[in-house]
């Protein structure tokens, strides 16, 4: 659990007090000044101590003698990742999350997660699972275990390590276990909700029924795939591509083992030796813009290969990420078994 609150300090708190709370945090040694309502006041560090003992302040002095009023932060629902990139690389790892009020709601530390994307995620985790029965017909899939963790719980802290903290998981079968492991994600410093498909709404149409999401960009992801994507370098690919929807494929290499000749109306064009072909098949994770989900239809079954298709004829960018990374899709006893196998020495 991410404890955040242990880095607030409030304002007319002794120098001393604040000495203690900086001795506890050690090495993440640096406090927010907040008032009664958790507004921002100013920042508190071993060094601004330092140099106000050294102008003559003592330590049984208020700390607002000696704050950073002037602290860095990002806004919850409005900020630049340019800027989370700039603060990260410049070794500035301790940022307060601040809301439209400037009162602190979270307290990130780049030691423990690689990014903080603007991004909402929603998990679909709704399916049947037939083709794993009779493993799922107790268990829902997503809640199948790897190694000491179910399935879901993998995808999910993957997200949170990208600072992804605002949770959609789409359920229907077994739903209630679902919602029973995951509860309101407080106890990981996340929001957690749910959505309940009263019929099967197919791999993306549950997402039409959010109408709230806190954020301009929206992450789908089915809950039964096992991967280590890097979430922020598909971010920035998005924006790069300037796209309305990307999704990530697997490339596959087919070699073929003979010359392969092009011809029209029986004439030879061209022709390679023993060629290799990359194709690319769907790796059941998107990231759309948010005006996207309207082109989603409401309380329908509809596939994210729907929305790509109508995407497509409404003129919108779509765009491929190639997965360089780890990826499968456990959806087959075989899958299940090698997912077994691989998740102890897959690289998260």
């Amino acid at each position: 659990m991410n404890t955040y609150r242990k880095h607030l300090l409030k304002t007319g708190s002794t120098i001393r007090d604040a000495l203690a709370r900086l001795e506890i945090l050690a090495k993440d040694a640096i406090l927010f000044v907040v008032d009664d309502h958790n507004t921002l006041i100013g920042s508190l560090t071993d060094g601004d101590v330092r140099r106000g003992l050294l102008r003559g302040v003592t330590i049984d002095q208020g700390v607002d003698e000696i704050i950073q009023s002037h602290p860095r932060f990002l806004r919850k629902e409005d900020h630049d990742l340019a800027k989370v990139i700039e603060y990260r690389d410049n070794n500035f790892r301790i940022i307060p999350i601040l809301d439209k009020n400037d009162r602190v709601i979270n307290v990130i530390n780049f030691r423990e997660l690689k990014s903080y994307l603007p991004v909402d995620a929603v998990i679909m985790a709704g399916g049947r699972g037939k083709r794993l029965s009779p493993l799922t017909d107790n268990t829902p899939k997503p809640l199948l275990k790897l190694a000491d963790k179910p399935i879901i719980e993998y995808n999910l802290q993957r997200l949170i390590l990208y600072g992804i903290d605002d949770f959609w998981i789409c359920i229907k079968y077994l739903g209630k276990q679902i919602e029973e492991w995951g509860g309101d994600g407080r106890e990981r410093n996340i929001c957690i909700q749910y959505i309940y498909e009263e019929e099967p709404l197919g791999t993306i149409g549950a997402v039409s029924m959010i109408n709230n999401f806190s954020h301009d960009y929206v992450l789908v992801a089915n809950s039964d795939i096992l991967t280590n994507i890097d979430y922020e370098h598909f971010f920035l690919d998005f924006l790069k591509q300037g796209a309305d929807l990307s999704v990530v494929t697997i490339p596959y290499a087919v070699d073929i083992p003979y010359a392969v000749l092009e011809t029209n109306n029986g004439n030879v064009l061209n022709f390679r030796e023993k060629p290799t072909y990359t194709y690319y098949s769907n790796g059941g994770i998107y990231l759309l813009r948010r005006e996207v989900v309207k082109f989603i239809p409401p309380h329908k079954p509809f596939d994210a290969t729907d929305l790509i298709e109508i995407l497509l004829k409404a003129g919108k960018k779509v765009s491929s990420y190639a997965l360089a990374g780890y990826w499968l899709d456990i959806g087959r006893h075989e899958d299940y078994l090698k997912a077994q196998k691989d998740i102890y020495n897959i690289k998260f």
